[in-house]
């Protein structure tokens, strides 16, 4: 009798101890997770720039189809992407000292490439609208350019100013600022908004709207290729910028991308890849 009672405290004993280790366990288990979780939500904000390192290359998110910022060389052997905003991003990536991968989309499934982090940055002549900036983050601006209407030559004297489009038609990038100002300045008015600027220009050929909505530096690609379109001189009182654009927390990406944009402003390569962007897609409209 006293050897089984002994044996039940041995058994009680055993049992409280294995009970105390294994909530000691737990216990530091849960606080060894907790103290991971957190470190990787701390690290999380601010990693880009070392995972594009330690990747060993830079994912830029681009529109084709918006020259001279970005457009397919069809004069070269392999439709290469080439334009202002490519240069800008080789010049990140020769930064970085990453190699250069470039994804084309369209530009409403790029703006939400960022938060998603499917790619690096997106450069693809974006202004950084207080909107944007809500959910994504930007460098500097590095390019300005007046919103303008364009419009059939033969119809230059129809449209001369704002009040003359109202009640007509208009095509419109989706998802740009572009379209923005015109719900703006037109919310009467039927606004045909269209995935690529090509395709508002096609409509506009077409006879379909009466004017098309762009930025200037790119609607001189579009005199410089057809002698049937122009300018109308109305006056949409904006401006639009361009700058680079990235998920945010990631300050010191940042800062290289605008070191990057403040050089190459200072030597004067934004104003000769305008220039020489806009010839070769001229020249590749003509040929």
């Amino acid at each position: 009798m006293k050897m089984r009672k002994a044996l039940a405290a041995v058994c009680a004993m055993a049992l409280m101890t294995t009970g105390i280790a294994g909530f000691g366990v737990t216990s530091a288990y849960a606080d060894d997770s907790a103290s991971t979780e957190s470190s990787t939500e701390t690290e999380a904000a601010g990693t880009l720039m070392s995972s594009i390192k330690a990747a060993g290359k830079l994912v830029v998110g681009t529109a084709s189809g918006y020259p001279p910022y970005e457009f397919i060389d069809t004069s070269s052997s392999d439709n290469k992407i080439v334009g202002i905003d490519m240069e800008l991003a080789q010049c990140i990536a020769d930064e970085l000292g990453v190699r250069l991968e470039i994804q084309d989309m369209d530009f409403s499934g790029l703006l939400a490439s960022i938060p998603a982090g499917k790619i690096d940055l997106a450069i693809a002549g974006i202004s950084p609208t207080d909107e944007r900036k809500e959910t994504m983050d930007f460098s500097e601006n590095y390019l300005e350019a007046d919103q303008k209407m364009l419009i059939l030559k033969d119809n230059a004297d129809k449209y001369k100013t704002i009040d003359d489009f109202k009640g007509q038609p208009l095509a419109v990038e989706k998802s740009t600022t572009q379209e923005a100002l015109l719900q703006k300045l037109f919310p009467d008015n039927q606004i045909v908004s269209l995935e690529k600027v090509p395709d508002c220009i096609m409509e506009l050929k077409q006879g379909n709207v009466a004017g098309v909505c762009v930025e200037g530096i790119v609607g001189e690609q579009y005199l410089l290729a057809d002698s049937a379109l122009a300018f109308s001189d109305a006056d949409t009182g904006a401006q639009k910028q361009s700058a680079v654009v990235l998920a945010k927390g990631n300050e010191d990406l940042i800062k290289v991308i605008d070191k990057v944009i403040d050089e190459h402003k200072k030597n004067g390569d934004f104003d000769k890849w305008v220039e020489e962007y806009s010839k070769l897609a001229s020249d590749n409209a003509a040929s």
